[in-house]
């Protein structure tokens, strides 16, 4: 089984958020702290060894964690973070989440690392009707096709996640985990529902 302390997970925080109006999401507030700070609060008691995907509001972020950038230009998706996570870890094993899941699980990092077999290179979680391709674990051996997908001008996560050796992690007892916020409509609503 593959050890926690043997991944590194990276928030990724480096899109365009155009549905929350441009604003960058990481840092918009829910109950008074940015998401950021509600993702890392769930991250944190199962790695240590996390840092974030930005490419703006660089030094907010620093104060966080460790912070790499997006290598393409323009804001291509989070192939391009995860291409850049890929690029600057030296773990085999490299984790992903969203900025704007608060719910995450407890038990995310274990049940990636628990999942893991000896003929996959990816790992992404399954809620039990569909994949959930920003909750990924990708070996580091996978950088030269996912170079080589993004020079191709290919954007598509889930077309990547389908050209790999795939395991789908089962996460159909937590919905909620997969909870994102993409607008400031299910912000509102989602402050109002939480304590």
């Amino acid at each position: 089984m593959l050890s926690p302390s043997q991944t590194q997970w990276i928030i990724l925080a480096g899109g365009q958020a155009s549905r929350m109006g441009g604003n960058d999401k990481g840092l918009i507030k829910l109950n008074g702290k940015p998401l950021i700070e509600h993702v890392l609060a769930r991250l944190l008691p199962q790695t240590q060894d996390i840092w974030i995907n930005a490419n703006r509001n660089l030094e907010i972020y620093q104060a966080y964690a460790h912070v790499i950038s997006d290598l393409y230009r323009d804001y291509p998706g989070p192939l391009a973070g995860m291409h850049s996570g890929l690029t600057h870890s030296e773990k085999e094993w490299v984790g992903f989440v969203p900025c704007d899941s608060p719910l995450i699980n407890g038990d995310l990092v274990d049940r990636f690392c628990h999942a893991v077999t000896a003929d996959c290179n990816l790992l992404v979680a399954h809620d039990g009707e569909s994949q959930q391709p920003v909750f990924t674990l990708l070996h580091r051996s996978l950088l030269p096709a996912l170079t080589d997908y993004l020079n191709r001008g290919e954007r598509k996560l889930m077309w990547f996640i389908r050209e790999c050796r795939t395991i789908e992690v089962d996460f159909r007892d937590s919905p909620d985990c997969f909870l994102n916020l993409n607008t400031p409509d299910e912000l509102a609503h989602f402050g109002e529902l939480q304590p």
